[in-house]
């Protein structure tokens, strides 16, 4: 069973391979720098002396890795021609597709009358400064493709904004502003795998943002049914098959804030007794099985 990773010694990718091994399955590791992609004669996709298509019975998706948009369409490309051949991707390319995308996400999640945040997209500064009054005067500013918090930025002044919108839009950038909602400084973290949550945290922070890998702290979380299912649906919807699904409970209700295709969970995991490794091995297989 293939793992396919940008570091195959980081604590998600081991913890998957031990989660193998005990099955005595063989976890081959490898990152997208070591594929090979040949048309017209054999092997088809190898990794160094693995040929991915008889070798292999299953291939999961961790991050993808920084690169060029040739980079990165190739990868996606190579994803693709995989699940074409009859190889079990998990995730899915299409999901993964969708999912990194914060924009293409969120409204097929709204499409599908599921709660988001009030959003607003442009290339424009002048039309995002309109929509930074629509939305309240107090947004959070986020880059369209992007994890872990990084480079998303609490604006409350008008001038303020101005002058960063003008930036990001000078270096040709998109403006995606969301509606500030109070929180609390916590959220939730929903780990689905197929068709339940199989653990869920609450992540609390000192400040607005709450992700773990900025020093919220993780909390286990019995979720609800509601925002259970709520996961799950929003999973479905993007066509991932594991997911973390990022929900926030504000004064309206919850909502959901985006999905993760290709989530981590140490965090989650020192906080659960659910081995989250074994429960991701036991789907592939059963899927396999299917």
């Amino acid at each position: 069973m293939g793992i396919m990773t940008r570091d195959g010694q980081g604590w998600c990718s081991t913890q998957l391979q031990e989660a193998m091994k005990k099955r005595n399955i063989t976890p081959v590791c490898f990152g997208y720098k070591q594929i090979i992609g040949r048309i017209k004669y054999a092997p088809e996709i190898s990794v160094d002396d693995t040929d991915a298509l008889k070798d292999l019975a299953a291939i999961i998706t961790r991050p993808i890795a920084r690169g060029s948009i040739e980079e990165i369409m190739f990868r996606m490309n190579l994803l693709h021609k995989l699940e074409r051949s009859g190889m079990l991707i998990i995730n899915p390319p299409l999901s993964i597709e969708r999912a990194v995308d914060k924009y293409y996400s969120l409204t097929l999640l709204e499409e599908n009358n599921i709660p988001v945040p009030r959003t607003a997209v442009t290339e424009n500064h002048d039309e995002a400064l309109k929509c930074f009054e629509e939305l309240g005067g107090d947004i959070v500013l986020k880059p369209v493709f992007g994890s872990r918090g990084m480079g998303a930025t609490r604006i409350s002044d008008s001038e303020v904004a101005a002058r960063v919108f003008r930036t990001i839009t000078f270096y040709r950038g998109v403006l995606y502003q969301q509606e500030f909602i109070p929180h609390g400084n916590s959220d939730i973290r929903a780990f689905v795998i197929g068709d339940k949550v199989v653990a869920a945290m609450r992540r609390v922070s000192s400040n607005w943002k709450t992700n773990v890998s900025l020093g919220a702290q993780p909390v286990f979380l019995n979720l609800s049914t509601e925002l259970e299912n709520l996961a799950v649906k929003a999973s479905k919807i993007i066509g991932c098959r594991i997911a973390g699904v990022d929900l926030m409970e504000g004064p309206n209700g919850p909502v959901v804030l985006e999905i993760n295709s290709q989530p981590g969970w140490n965090g989650l995991q020192s906080v659960t007794e659910v081995n989250i490794a074994d429960e991701i091995i036991s789907y592939v297989l059963s899927e396999l099985k299917a």
